[in-house]
């Protein structure tokens, strides 16, 4: 028996960097957390500790502020594209690299002042290698929410089960998404908020009789509207309301009054696709 190297890879994870950008007295504020992580020939380094292949995760780190200062930050997609290019090109060892990137939304106050947006988060990961490129978006905490067109019944019954059907209830979510580009080129910018618009219209829009059946019709309308996008996975936790039992003080509760659960809920998990979409040429995952 042999014991063998497997795959591998490494990095810097979650640089912090907000870069400001002054047009006069008019800022604007890009907030990213930042994670780049390589692969190649580097079995040297975990075999005998030699470093001759390795770049210091430090001068990953150094990269990134540079960048931002030497060509600025953009959208996501454009400088995630810009520093996995940087790295084929400059070490010769490296054959694939990824980079993860966060970006935090700021609301606009004024001139030079912003308020931090809610608990939603931009998500952009592009792994490349000498021959392709792969761009996938999302979003993660995107919390919606239907205090009625929503109903649950005829589910399975056995002798542990509790649950009872209802024809009209709260449902809500917080919506972890991510969607696979055809093409490494786009208009970034329009096409994450449009992709944004389809899924919470598509959740607006449709009566559901499962959270189920809500993730395929936010995927497909996504899909739809979206020509660039080549699929959509989605993971859904259904975040809980029960109707608080009020008879013990006199009083009715039709469907005004819920105790928010926390844990457990549920999750839906699925993902939505193109029949004639490529396959992805690298993993991705929620």
């Amino acid at each position: 028996m042999a014991i063998v190297l497997g795959p591998n890879r490494y990095g810097k994870a979650e640089t912090r960097l907000v870069r400001v950008t002054r047009d006069g007295e008019t800022h604007t504020v890009t907030d990213l957390n930042v994670s780049i992580a390589l692969a190649g020939d580097l079995a040297a380094t975990h075999l005998t500790g030699d470093n001759t292949g390795v770049l210091p995760t430090d001068t990953m780190k150094n990269t990134v502020y540079a960048f931002a200062k030497q060509h600025g930050v953009g959208e996501p997609e454009e400088f995630a594209l810009l520093l996995a290019r940087h790295f084929l090109k400059t070490q010769g060892q490296v054959d694939q690299a990824k980079i993860t990137i966060e970006a935090y939304g700021w609301d606009r106050l004024g001139p030079h002042s912003f308020r931090r947006e809610g608990a939603q988060t931009r998500i952009t990961q592009v792994v490349a290698t000498a021959g392709d490129e792969q761009v996938v978006s999302g979003v993660t905490g995107l919390t919606l929410m239907n205090t009625t067109a929503s109903e649950f019944h005829g589910f399975i019954k056995d002798r542990y089960t509790t649950l009872p059907e209802t024809r009209d209830r709260i449902l809500a979510t917080a919506v972890d998404a991510r969607w696979r580009h055809l093409t490494p080129a786009g208009d970034w910018a329009a096409s994450y908020a449009g992709a944004l618009d389809a899924l919470t219209a598509a959740f607006v829009n449709t009566y559901s009789s499962s959270l189920q059946q809500t993730l395929f019709a936010m995927g497909s309308y996504a899909l739809a509207v979206r020509p660039e996008l080549a699929e959509i996975r989605l993971a859904l936790p259904n975040k809980h309301h029960y109707l608080v039992d009020l008879a013990p003080f006199g009083l009715t509760n039709e469907n005004e009054v819920f105790i928010a659960g926390d844990r457990p809920y549920g999750l839906i998990e699925g993902t939505v696709t193109r029949d004639d979409a490529p396959p992805a040429t690298a993993e991705w995952y929620l």
